[in-house]
């Protein structure tokens, strides 16, 4: 892998007038590399996942004192209290870190897996087995821990990574990174396999969505403007979901006390995330019994109701939701809420507003929680569990790279496996097509 200097040396070439030939050569030079990642024995992959975990837990003050400048800088960014949180490390997040890396490691490697085999009349024997992506073209924002997250998961699955991490946690990216190329080094990790972009330009990423011949697959991870920009430019597949729109309906025969339970935890556990509900349907035969327990739990936690005028009968706190409030990612202490007729009602008003990520009922119906599974179209659906399950750590995935709310070529948590595509390998004995 690239050393420190070799780095910094990018950083300086990415800033000069020729931007879109240094991100060529990048891409390039990840595309060689990956060539040589998807030979590598899954022994020498393990080695620098757990050595990288036990280096980044050794250098833990030079990655706390890259961390604390971005932190410094994190004002002028306009950065807000959940996203400077989301930025912080300590000791304890970056052993967190490492105990990722070495949950991939313990991960079967997917590469090599055979899909299937069977033999043809003649003879011919025929493989479909699994194989890695190529180069992966990550775009993320300021959360230093997923710099070590997608590395890890790429390398593991066979795949180059070209990192571009937002301009708020570049010293604590920088700092991670150092760590895994000296790890890299002494293992074996091909160099390039994980480049991390040393511009903030973002010029740089549209010359890098133009690189198919050399990027098999971009992923961006934040914003909305930035998904959609990225979805407009890319010439290769993109993996992305836009919002995180999530819904939690309350059945006619739900049990009260588990729904608030539910909603509190969907709702209130971290509210900055694409997997927390944002929307609460309530069947108009419970609403009377279930929507003052509901409200009196959200108010507790600070959490502001915009209802419609059914829910406002049984919210007197509560703010005229809009039409917009129900299609809207909050990311905060906001909630909006409607009462509806039926289960069927429930689930288009989900599949009108909703952006297919992660949706909820709470039921004590076997046939209700069936018709709703079948009804809704995202990429998770919760029986009586919380939506802030839809994660590939609680998935038992172990770490993901995002959340896909496409139908092709990955849906829901992507971790090792949504990272790979298959090919055929025919095996015969001199045959030939009469």
């Amino acid at each position: 892998m690239s050393t420190a200097s070799t780095t910094d040396t990018q950083t300086d070439a990415l800033q000069s007038d020729d931007l879109a030939a240094q991100c060529v050569d990048i891409a390039r030079r990840a595309k060689a590399a990956s060539r040589l990642l998807g030979t590598l024995d899954t022994n020498v992959k393990d080695q620098w996942l757990i050595e990288s975990a036990d280096a980044l837990i050794d250098a833990s003050d030079a990655i706390i004192a890259a961390n604390q400048l971005d932190l410094e800088n994190a004002p002028k960014y306009g950065l807000t209290e959940a996203g400077i949180d989301r930025l912080r490390l300590d000791e304890a997040r970056i052993a967190g870190i490492a105990t990722g890396l070495r949950e991939i490691a313990s991960l079967n490697d997917p590469i090599g897996e055979v899909l299937d085999g069977f033999a043809r009349p003649g003879g011919m024997r025929i493989e479909k087995r699994r194989v890695p992506l190529g180069v992966v073209f990550f775009i993320y924002e300021s959360r230093p821990n997923v710099t070590a997250d997608a590395a890890g998961i790429c390398v593991k699955s066979g795949n180059a990574v070209i990192l571009r991490g937002g301009k708020e946690a570049a010293h604590s990216s920088r700092a991670i990174i150092e760590v895994l190329h000296e790890v890299g080094r002494r293992v074996g990790i091909p160099e390039d396999a994980v480049q991390l972009v040393g511009t903030t330009d973002r010029a740089a990423v549209g010359h890098f969505l133009k690189q198919a011949d050399h990027i098999d697959v971009t992923i961006p991870r934040g914003g909305e403007n930035l998904i959609r920009r990225v979805a407009a430019e890319a010439t290769m597949p993109v993996i992305k979901h836009y919002d995180g729109n999530c819904h939690v309906y309350v059945d006619e025969s739900a049990d009260i006390e588990m729904a608030v339970d539910i909603i509190e935890n969907a709702k209130c556990q971290r509210m900055g995330v694409c997997n927390a509900c944002e929307s609460l349907l309530i069947h108009q035969s419970i609403a009377a019994e279930a929507l003052p327990a509901i409200a009196k739990r959200l108010s507790s936690r600070g959490v502001e109701m915009r209802v419609d005028k059914r829910a406002a009968a049984y919210v007197p706190d509560g703010v005229p939701a809009s039409d917009a409030d129900f299609a809207a990612e909050f990311l905060g202490p906001q909630i909006s809420i409607a009462v509806v007729d039926s289960l069927d009602a429930a689930a288009d008003h989900i599949n009108h507003y909703g952006s297919g990520h992660t949706d909820a009922i709470v039921t004590s119906s076997i046939a209700a929680s069936e018709q709703f599974t079948a009804l809704v179209d995202s990429s998770a659906v919760m029986v009586n569990a919380s939506t802030r399950f839809n994660d590939g750590g609680m998935f038992g995935l172990g770490a993901e790279i995002g959340i896909s709310t496409d139908k092709f070529h990955a849906r829901g948590p992507c971790g090792l496996r949504e990272l790979t595509s298959y090919k055929y390998i025919v095996r015969g004995n001199g045959h030939i097509r009469g």
